[in-house]
């Protein structure tokens, strides 16, 4: 357990030493992140598997079938 101290001091003593336009990188970096992974996934990817069908077994043999044939 002491080495998991250790790489989060490492770290925190890493960013705290940041200058300022180094945390307006990181900022910068989470919000694209962010955009990325939870915005987009809510409006470009949606869950057309769950929408087509209504229970597990469809959709497992669904993909089995496309895993197959393609």
């Amino acid at each position: 357990m002491e080495w998991i101290n250790r790489v989060y001091r490492f770290y925190l003593d890493g960013f705290k030493d940041l200058p300022s336009w180094g945390r307006t990188l990181w900022i910068i970096i989470l919000l694209k992140l962010f955009i990325m992974f939870a915005i987009l996934k809510l409006f470009f990817f949606r869950d057309t598997l769950k929408n087509k069908y209504s229970t597990d077994e469809e959709r497992a043999n669904h993909v089995i079938e496309e895993l197959i044939t393609h």
